[in-house]
């Protein structure tokens, strides 16, 4: 008896909490006109299907299929427009539920092609720019742009702002401009599980209010190297790794980024003050690979950033470094458990007057200067505060013709080098191949102690 009992409050349960999906909740959008033939403008149809579901909120179901979209679509309060694809695709062809867009071109401040408003949500489907040239690539307005016009916000107040909102199972193959939130206030967000190929900026968040989660995102050229897209490898690895800022963020209060990877950039992680503000946040499993700089800090919140499980690979371009704190940067900034390797000049530096913590870290600069008077230095402070505890500094090198093996004869590196601008530095229990080197110009002010001797 007992067992019947459990039984049948077993249904119950899954009956109550499973809300099945009727025909009233879904909007196709072929109901209101749209064709997926790759050619007719389905514009208007997608907002007829969206304006639709507006009322009582729902699912706008886009089929599989190639639709295109000449202009830009609006996804209103309480609207989902979904497509078939569960997870992000394969580049290699334009299967499941596939937006053609070509709006905007040349101009990417144009109206962007998928505007999301209050509690809207974007999921499962792809987005191709089929005019864009891989040898002549233009700009183009953001693919999402969370943003609303004013709602009320109080009795007495009337402003726009832009709170919970999902972009999740989405496939980017070739976007110049991909998220954005803000300037106008925001949070809440949930980007997850968007995979791609973008080229100029990848998600640009501002003014985030409450706490914003991005979760599970790589950006990589490999999206746009196929025929069926007329994609090409070499050139996009290179547009990318000379012009893609891949991750920016402005104010935001407390965002929370997991599992983020991008391959090539200019730069990986931005952080910058915008008229709203500067970003404190939590980030873990963050990486960026084959990048002119992995991460760039020119402003952020005193409580600063926390870094965790991070792999952080730069190359021989630009600046050749992973790390750059610039100068006017204050705050804290706290790496732990990360690794900084690649062909570069340095792993670190260190301009502004921020406090820096480095604590159970990998370095390697893969690139050891061949000139003894100018050697390459893993960690160079100039100002702020640093600390370096439980470090490891390796002399792993890369191939001198294919620099992305690391095949190369180990040379010691030279490790830190603290410059008279250093205000306090804690140095200890650091390892390295054959020892850590310290220069030290800070005297007293650098606390020193429990470093393997060079020439161990």
């Amino acid at each position: 008896m007992k067992s019947i009992t459990f039984l049948i409050c077993l249904l119950l349960l899954q009956t109550t909490l499973a809300q099945p999906i009727t025909p009233e909740d879904t909007y196709n959008v072929r109901q209101y006109g749209a064709v997926a033939d790759g050619k007719t403008d389905n514009t208007a149809a997608f907002q007829r299907a969206i304006d639709a579901a507006t009322e009582k909120g729902g699912r706008v179901y886009i089929p599989a299929g190639q639709w295109l979209i000449a202009g830009s679509v609006r996804v209103k309060p309480g609207v989902a427009l979904v497509g078939t694809n569960v997870g992000p695709l394969s580049p290699y062809q334009l299967t499941g539920s596939v937006i053609l867009a070509t709006g905007g071109r040349g101009n990417e401040n144009a109206e962007p092609l998928f505007e999301l408003w209050n509690a809207s949500a974007a999921m499962g489907f792809t987005v191709y720019y089929p005019e864009q040239d891989v040898s002549n690539i233009q700009p183009y307005p953001w693919t999402f742009y969370q943003r609303n016009p004013p709602v009320v916000h109080s009795l007495t107040e009337k402003r726009p702002e832009d709170f919970n909102v999902t972009i999740k199972d989405i496939t980017l193959i070739n976007s110049y401009n991909g998220i954005r939130t803000g300037p106008d206030e925001n949070g809440r967000h949930l980007i997850r599980d968007v995979h791609g190929c973008v080229l100029r900026r990848g998600i640009f968040v501002d003014w985030v209010g409450d706490i914003g989660r991005i979760e599970n995102v790589q950006f990589h050229s490999h999206f746009w190297f196929h025929p069926n897209t007329k994609g090409n490898w070499d050139k996009v690895f290179a547009y990318m790794q000379q012009n893609l800022e891949a991750f920016i963020f402005g104010r935001s209060d407390w965002e929370y980024v997991t599992n983020t990877f991008v391959f090539p950039a200019k730069i990986g992680y931005k952080f910058i003050k915008t008229a709203n503000g500067t970003c404190n946040g939590q980030f873990l499993g963050i990486a960026a690979d084959a990048t002119e700089t992995c991460l760039v800090a020119e402003a952020i919140q005193s409580q600063g950033l926390l870094i965790t499980n991070g792999q952080f690979n730069s190359h021989r371009k630009g600046r050749s470094t992973q790390i750059i704190v610039e100068k006017g940067c204050e705050g804290s900034i706290r790496f732990t458990n990360c690794g900084f390797w690649g062909p570069v000049e340095q792993n670190v530096q260190l301009l502004g007057d921020a406090s820096v913590s480095f604590l159970n870290c990998y370095f390697s600069s893969n690139h050891v200067s061949k000139d003894p008077k100018n050697p390459n230095w893993s960690i160079i402070a100039e100002a702020g505060k640093l600390q370096v505890q439980s470090c490891t500094f390796d002399g792993t090198q890369t191939d001198e013709v294919a620099q992305w093996t690391y095949g190369g004869n180990k040379r010691r590196p030279e490790c830190i080098w603290l410059k008279k601008g250093v205000r306090h530095a804690i140095i200890s229990n650091n390892m390295g191949w054959q020892g850590v080197s310290i220069k030290n110009e800070i005297g007293p002010k650098a606390l020193l102690r429990d470093n393997e001797p060079v020439g161990n």
